[in-house]
């Protein structure tokens, strides 16, 4: 009788080979992505390896590819809602193509934070870097560095180096606008997010741009920081002025923070103000009143930025995607003015 139970085999390329009915050079080359295999032979392979559960020696396919089968993220938006939302649809994606994830997250956006970062990420031997980041000075320093990967940014912004994709942000907050014009009011102010971030100015942006077309007056916006605490100490703030009857708010956590200091201050919501956030974080169908606000799809952002960064490892064309596309999500915190 054996003192211990024997040790399953893990199966091999040649057991992957002989259940495909293809030889295992074959196989070698569909896990290499050759542009020679014939779809139903790269289908039988690929079926043969889900049954066999198999897993190649990465480090061995490293050799031979020049690849780590490894994606690098660069985040300095740690706890935020969307971002983490879209690195899970980053790692979500890479892991569906054979590929692990490195994220590293900056502690601050100094030059000597980021190039620290990026040389961690270089010795990691990662493929390609993701990189949410959505302050412009982040890729000022990024594009001095001279990277000899290939990068895809979730955001848009002068002085990136690499491939941009983002969400809609300038029609996402020209239709938050517009839904206050369209409910009447005509006085809207707009609590935007701080100076330097991407999004901050692009719902600027957006916010500027309807009452432009709308021929209605213009406040000078006021600068938060993204958080509830400031949206609170908002609220306080302008309880104590009354020449505005709508604020649309550069995101949720403001909005939701902004109408608490509202309530403690007696200012009704929507009665007295209507407000609109931007986001959809989850919280926002469940304040009272639930919050009206954009929504936007940050997990498919996060697939399509490993889309484009495959392509790019892979010497493929680029999948063309228009932005993002937002929606307005309309709920209580807004009514006719």
């Amino acid at each position: 009788m054996s003192t211990a139970p024997e040790r399953a085999r893990l199966p091999s390329i040649r057991d992957v080979a002989r259940l495909a009915g293809v030889s295992h050079q074959t196989v070698s080359r569909v896990l290499n992505d050759h542009p020679s295999i014939r779809p139903e032979t790269k289908a039988k392979v690929l079926d043969a390896i889900a049954v066999l559960d198999y897993r190649p020696n990465l480090a061995a396919r490293a050799l031979v590819t020049s690849r780590s089968n490894m994606l690098g993220i660069l985040s300095a938006t740690v706890g935020e809602f969307g971002p983490t939302s879209s690195i899970v649809g980053i790692e979500d994606a890479a892991r569906e193509e054979g590929y692990s994830v490195s994220t590293l997250n900056l502690p601050a956006t100094t030059p000597e934070a980021i190039g620290a970062a990026v040389r961690q990420l270089a010795r990691e031997q990662v493929d390609g870097i993701v990189v949410l980041a959505p302050q412009v000075r982040v890729f000022h320093v990024l594009g001095g560095m001279a990277l000899d990967l290939p990068v895809v940014t979730l955001q848009t912004a002068s002085g990136s180096d690499g491939i941009s994709h983002s969400a809609d942000q300038v029609a996402g907050a020209r239709a938050a606008t517009e839904h206050l014009i369209a409910l009447g009011h005509t006085d809207i102010l707009h609590l935007a997010g701080p100076q330097d971030w991407i999004e901050a100015e692009s719902r600027m942006r957006g916010y500027l741009d309807a009452l432009r077309d709308a021929d209605l007056p213009t406040f000078p916006p006021i600068r938060g920081d993204w958080t509830a605490d400031f949206g609170y100490f908002a609220g306080q703030e302008l309880s104590r002025r009354r020449d505005f009857s709508a604020i649309f708010v550069a995101n949720d956590q403001m909005a939701i923070g902004l109408m608490h200091g509202f309530r403690d201050a007696r200012v009704r919501v929507p009665e007295d103000v209507s407000v609109v956030g931007f986001d959809d974080i989850p919280v926002a169908a469940h304040v009272a009143p639930t919050l009206s606000t954009v929504h936007q799809d940050f997990p498919e952002l996060g697939r399509r930025a490993v889309r484009i960064l495959l392509a790019q490892i892979r010497g493929e064309r680029l999948p063309e995607f228009g932005p993002l596309q937002t929606t307005l999500r309309v709920r209580e915190s807004t009514a006719p003015a």
